[in-house]
């Protein structure tokens, strides 16, 4: 009996000190790992590692998988401004014209009313 009371004991003062990695260890966490990405602006951009988890900051290309259709969806052409993308549309509509002036308006105006 004595030997099981000693070993319970033990038990018990074993499970007090270790318990380290729940609830008790959650308020010794001071220090912040991950800060905003300066490419996409989440805050994924690991401190230590220094890189994005999210679009893989500050390698060249945009880090992107095929195993998440929203994912897709978010990160996809169409999700952002398409600063350059949109003029070039336009173009395209116009076949890629250069070096042209448009005709003036005031002259096409005239030239319906005095008819």
């Amino acid at each position: 009996l004595a030997c099981y009371r000693k070993s319970n004991v033990l038990f018990q003062l074993k499970h007090t000190l270790f318990r380290t990695k729940g609830t008790s260890s959650f308020g010794k966490r001071r220090n912040k790992t991950h800060a905003l990405c300066r490419r996409c602006g989440s805050k994924a951009y690991h401190l230590q590692k220094s890189s994005c988890g999210k679009c893989g900051y500050p390698e060249k290309r945009k880090r992107r998988y095929n195993w998440s259709a929203k994912a897709k969806r978010r990160n996809t052409t169409g999700s952002g401004r398409l600063r350059h993308l949109r003029v070039v549309y336009r173009r395209f509509r116009n076949g890629f014209r250069e070096g042209t002036t448009p005709k003036p308006k005031r002259a096409a105006v005239a030239a319906s009313s005095s008819s």
